[in-house]
């Protein structure tokens, strides 16, 4: 079986990827702590394209003061 060699998503030191590396693909716990900090403050974030135009509720009387009373 080859060997798989990764770069560290933190310090890009190279790390194998094996069954007993406990943080892989990180290197070290602290790099992983460093990484779950980056996601948890929004450093990172996956970009989402909202599936809902804000203007089509205007379009269907959203804003109108009866809306919900019919």
């Amino acid at each position: 079986m080859p060997l798989t060699v990764v770069n560290c998503p933190t310090c890009k030191i190279k790390v194998e990827w094996k069954d007993e590396s406990l943080f892989k693909p990180f290197c070290s716990e602290r790099c992983k702590l460093i990484d779950l900090g980056d996601w948890a403050s929004e450093k990172h974030a996956i970009p989402v394209k909202d599936s809902i135009d804000p203007d089509m509720f205007d379009d269907i009387g959203f804003d109108e003061g009866d809306f919900f009373k019919q």
